[in-house]
């Protein structure tokens, strides 16, 4: 089936709307570690997808989902070793009082939930999101996105206030202190309106924001603010947990908070569908008093295998190293080419997910979305697959699987140098 014929059939069978990257779609067929082939056998550098987290097809997590399925999958009302092994490797990673655990199939359903659990520790339900982030789409958790926030929510979008998204380009907030300051006038709208405040979500990266610079413990104050409040500080992990910041396991610790409720996802099975949260003892009792919660398919014995195989890759392959080593790497590479670029305005870099935002003057710092496009598509058409993101869609995203080696940076950079020296003029 040649593309059109496929991208027909698609709208067919699909609906209209079902989105494709690129104006250009990649009929992918194979995947191996950062390799992708299209079905023409031409190879594509995965420069992109943080769901297969140790490398597309990876043989330990292929061999623990092949040889569990041909023994036994079943729901997690019978017990299996499996769900608890895991679930206590796991917890391992972030110590402290973060022991237990729910899993799920999706990170959606994780952030649902940890709304929830939210909800039944505080009485209240008033959320406050940043206005440029996504956290899923489940009716509730698609009103956090102001982007695709859908037109009918069944009322739920009064339960959700918005807090500017932090910018280290334009906005001077070094030590979060502003930040902190926007999120308590959110919290104190809450509570005048009645609905009260129950949560704070955020990614603490701030990946979809465009992952701006901050220092150590930006976080601090807003966490305090959350506290002094009595609400829940919820972090969203699905993108930047897993090792991928270099310098930690866990994003929220390379802030220097413990949340509430940290919800992860997309990397979690390395492609199978597995997710989930991990909260406190006490505030899980509360939550399963309070919610009579199941998930047939959550905690399964293939998606804990799946899960547990991802753990042994990133400890005995060292991934967690090799995300700091190649993004320091990748950060002194893309400062090279801004010297050489004066499209580029900033360079951005937290361990294994790097990339720069594109500029149409960097003294008025005017966004360039539709450079940024521009580059997405050449790269693709040079065998090199990434995407853009940030609220101006102007800011590369680059968040390849945690095996990307030097040897793919020096391919990925000579690529992005090359196409820059076509599309914009050098300094």
């Amino acid at each position: 089936m040649n593309e059109t014929e496929l991208l027909e059939k698609r709208r067919a069978l699909l609906g209209p709307n079902v989105s494709t990257f690129y104006k250009r779609p990649v009929h992918i067929v194979k995947g191996e570690d950062v390799w992708l082939w299209d079905a023409d056998g031409r190879r594509y550098l995965d420069c992109y997808n943080n769901v297969p987290h140790v490398g597309h097809c990876n043989p330990r997590v292929v061999e623990a989902i092949c040889s569990q399925s041909a023994q036994l999958n079943v729901h997690s009302r019978y017990l299996h070793e499996n769900l608890v092994n895991y679930v206590e490797k796991l917890t391992s990673t972030y110590g402290g009082e973060l022991s237990n655990a729910l899993l799920t199939c999706t990170g959606s359903e994780a952030n649902d939930i940890a709304l929830r659990i939210a909800e039944a520790m505080t009485g209240k339900r008033g959320v406050i999101a940043t206005d440029a982030t996504y956290h899923g789409n489940t009716s509730l958790v698609s009103q956090l996105s102001t982007g695709n926030a859908p037109k009918y929510g069944y009322g739920l979008n009064q339960y959700v206030r918005h807090v500017e998204a932090p910018d280290s380009l334009r906005i001077d907030d070094p030590q979060g202190l502003r930040f902190a300051a926007k999120v308590q006038e959110q919290i104190d709208e809450h509570e005048r309106s009645g609905i009260g405040f129950a949560a704070l979500i955020v990614c603490p990266l701030f990946l979809n924001e465009g992952f701006p610079d901050q220092a150590p413990g930006w976080l601090r104050p807003t966490e305090q603010v959350v506290r002094q409040a009595g609400g829940f500080l919820i972090c969203d992990e699905v993108q930047s947990g897993f090792a991928r910041s270099g310098s930690h396991f866990w994003a929220h610790q390379k802030q220097g908070v413990i949340p509430d409720v940290v919800t992860m996802g997309k990397p979690m099975g390395n492609g199978y569908p597995v997710a989930g949260l991990v909260t406190r003892p006490e505030v899980m009792e509360r939550f399963r008093n309070s919610y009579r919660y199941f998930n047939t398919f959550g905690g399964n014995p293939v998606a804990c295998a799946a899960a547990m195989a991802v753990l042994e890759e990133i400890e005995q392959r060292q991934l967690q190293a090799n995300a700091a080593k190649i993004g320091a790497l990748a950060e002194k590479a893309l400062k090279n080419l801004a010297r050489k670029y004066g499209v580029i305005g900033d360079v951005r870099q937290s361990g294994m997910v790097f990339g720069v935002e594109f500029l149409k003057d960097r003294h008025t710092m005017e966004p360039a979305s539709g450079f940024a496009d521009q580059v997405v598509e050449a790269m693709r058409e040079r065998g090199v697959l990434l995407s853009k993101l940030g609220r101006h869609k102007n800011t590369l995203k680059i968040r390849p699987p945690m095996t990307f080696s030097e040897e793919h940076l020096d391919l990925l950079v000579q690529t992005l140098d090359d196409v820059l020296a076509q599309l914009a003029p050098q300094s």
